[in-house]
């Protein structure tokens, strides 16, 4: 069976990707959705050249399903296609740089960690990031080791669609610039290089004129964001950190990954696999130095593991660890496959914060007359009402919470009845904006393995 597999690896990448894609549409249709989802749906419904929170590629994305469905799994046809296309560039770098049975072993790597099948689950930037960072360094590699102007042109596109998707693909272009500095000195005398800065410039002005019409604010909350304003290290959060990434790459392939990293000095003789391994050691050491001074999200290093499954996947070729391979492979399927039952079957324990908020909008709904407004009190219960009520109302943040996009689409406009909906007890914060304050009712539901957490569901008019 093995050997079948490997007997036309080619068509075992599409075949195993498609499957993959199919399946995860489907399981995808039963998960309601994240909060931030809906946040982000929401801006698909007010596309512009770039938002407070993020770089704007990921609304136009959804933007586009939204013509096949607004259901939850058409929400996340973006992230199912950008993780589908990035395995597949992933299993052709590979290709390129190896043999077809190193390149399906990369693919197989890819599609069985938890990381990727979190990022065919939600939809977040991350997966146009991972998408357009897989293509850019496929195009890389053809630029720089196949001498392509068409490749130099394609990466131009690419690294400047990547940091439309987040900002954090800037990472990336530091991949560029140190490899040019350390193993390609001459390309500083090549005017390709110059075409893919000027291209990806030309590329990314909507999110670049967008900023300087907001004063820049989308840049400085990036900057504010993930940082404190004292340098303290904590050491104790840089481990939590650094623990984490053989949770969401798993231990097997994590500890091989690192271990190889290290004592191969980032393979430093060979520039391919040099190029690669720069692509997972800029991303990686610049959060786990940020990881010393605040607490960073585990999937901050997702564009990492694009080029740790290659070479990973050349790791374990190169050495004959065949047993190891199998040992990383079984590990991670059982892994992801557990957190995968555990979404469908104890949502309130593996991520309590997308339980619960259907139901609770549905009671909401009940007592909706036709003139009210709908108010939440966070953006992301705000961008779920919308989402779940019918015909998708605007909704709106007027009590204090975060700064976020709604702040900025609210501008001076003043309140109009309607309902409010919120997790804790609000009836005081409500009277600094209305005059008239009613509880209509309460939604209790499991939030851990034995806590509960409560909605409270408001009736608010006579704004002053």
């Amino acid at each position: 069976m093995i050997d079948i597999l490997y007997k036309s690896s080619t068509k075992t990448a599409y075949i195993l990707l498609v499957a993959l894609a199919i399946t995860s549409i489907i399981y995808n249709a039963f998960i309601p959705l994240h909060g931030d989802e809906a946040y982000y749906w929401v801006w698909s419904h007010h596309l512009q050249g770039g938002y407070y929170d993020h770089a704007p590629l990921l609304a136009f994305m959804i933007k586009v399903s939204n013509f096949i469905s607004e259901s939850e799994w058409g929400v996340r046809l973006s992230a199912v296609f950008s993780m589908s296309i990035a395995g597949l560039y992933i299993f052709k770098l590979t290709q390129k740089m190896s043999d077809d049975t190193t390149a399906l072993n990369a693919l197989f790597i890819y599609c069985s960690v938890i990381l990727v099948h979190a990022g065919y689950t939600l939809v977040t930037p991350d997966a146009p990031l991972i998408l357009f960072w897989s293509l850019a360094l496929y195009y890389g590699y053809i630029a720089f080791f196949e001498n392509s102007t068409k490749a130099y042109l394609l990466l131009g596109l690419f690294l400047g669609l990547m940091m439309m998707s987040k900002y954090t693909a800037i990472l990336f272009a530091f991949t560029l610039v140190f490899f040019a500095l350390i193993k390609r000195r001459e390309l500083f005398r090549d005017w390709r290089i110059y075409a893919v800065v000027g291209i990806s410039s030309v590329v990314i002005t909507p999110m670049l004129w967008w900023n300087y019409q907001h004063d820049w604010i989308s840049f400085l909350f990036q900057l504010t964001h993930g940082s404190t304003k004292t340098l303290d290290i904590n050491f104790g959060r840089f481990l939590e950190f650094f623990g984490g990434q053989f949770g969401v790459f798993t231990p097997v392939f994590t500890a091989v990954l690192f271990y190889y990293l290290v004592k191969k000095h980032a393979f430093f003789s060979n520039e391919k696999l040099f190029y690669i391994s720069l692509s997972i050691l800029v991303p990686l050491l610049f959060f786990f130095y940020k990881s010393l001074l605040a607490r960073i999200e585990l999937n901050y290093t997702a564009p990492a593991f694009v080029g740790g499954a290659v070479l990973l996947a050349h790791i374990f070729q190169r050495y004959g660890l065949k047993k190891t391979f199998k040992a990383g492979i079984i590990t991670a399927l059982i892994l992801s496959a557990i957190v995968r039952i555990a979404f469908q079957t104890h949502l309130e324990i593996v991520q309590d914060r997308m339980y619960g908020n259907r139901e609770a909008i549905a009671l909401l709904e009940t007592y909706a007359k036709t003139s009210d407004a709908f108010y939440g009190d966070h953006l992301t219960i705000a961008a779920l009402m919308q989402f779940y009520l019918p015909r998708h109302p605007q909704t709106q943040i007027y009590t204090r919470t975060r700064f976020s996009q709604y702040d900025m689409w609210r501008g001076k406009a003043k309140p109009k009845d309607g309902l409010y909906l919120t997790q804790n007890p609000a009836k005081e914060k409500l009277l600094k904006v209305f005059s008239s304050v009613v509880l209509l009712n309460t939604f209790t539901c499991k939030r851990g393995p034995n806590g509960t957490k409560t909605f409270y569901i408001y009736r608010v008019s006579k704004a002053f």
